[in-house]
């Protein structure tokens, strides 16, 4: 395993109301100098949540809501901020009762996926959720989300989609999916 670089200063340059911008100034172990820019939380967070929620044993939800990053309506899994003390399974269901109106008897935890590991630190917990039943609990989101089905056997369509672009989101729906073939309830 590599030996990582030497820290010699870190400084946070700006801060917001939900980040940091972090600088490291760094020494790698052949000499070399870098100055690294990373945006961090601002601390007080406690992790986050992405919940792949089968409404059948082939067809995922996903929601759409308006995305300030892109400036337009985008559609992903339901996911959110994982509340202080709250177990990420029960997150999960919460964050899928509140933007889906679904909720989930079974939840599996599946992986944890960083979002850009060369400049952010926050990372997201991937849970499948199955055996759903309506459920709604009022969220913070601004507006209603609308809810869609997409076909796990056509997931190389849903990259095509103009509303469609976030990377996690699609590793998440193409790990569900290869778990679910490994376990023989979907055939593709």
């Amino acid at each position: 395993m590599r030996q990582k670089p030497t820290v010699l200063a870190r400084a946070i340059v700006a801060t917001s109301r939900l980040f940091r911008v972090e600088e490291l100034q760094l020494r790698f172990t052949n000499g070399v100098e870098r100055t690294y820019e990373r945006l961090v939380g601002t601390g007080s967070g406690y992790g986050a949540v992405m919940v792949v929620a089968l409404i059948d044993d082939q067809h995922a939800l996903l929601v759409e809501e308006y995305c300030a990053g892109t400036d337009d309506y985008q559609l992903s899994l339901p996911k959110g901020l994982i509340e202080p003390g709250e177990d990420v399974l029960v997150a999960a269901n919460r964050e899928l009762k509140e933007e889906a109106g679904y909720g989930a008897h079974q939840l599996e935890y599946l992986t944890e996926l960083s979002l850009s590991p060369g400049y952010m630190t926050q990372k997201i917990q991937v849970v499948l959720a199955r055996d759903l039943y309506p459920k709604r609990l009022p969220g913070d989101e601004p507006e209603p989300m609308r809810v869609e089905r997409v076909n796990l056997r056509e997931l190389s369509a849903l990259v095509r989609h103009a509303q469609f672009s976030e990377g996690r989101a699609l590793a998440a729906l193409y790990l569900a999916r290869d778990l679910l073939v490994q376990r023989g309830v979907l055939v593709l």
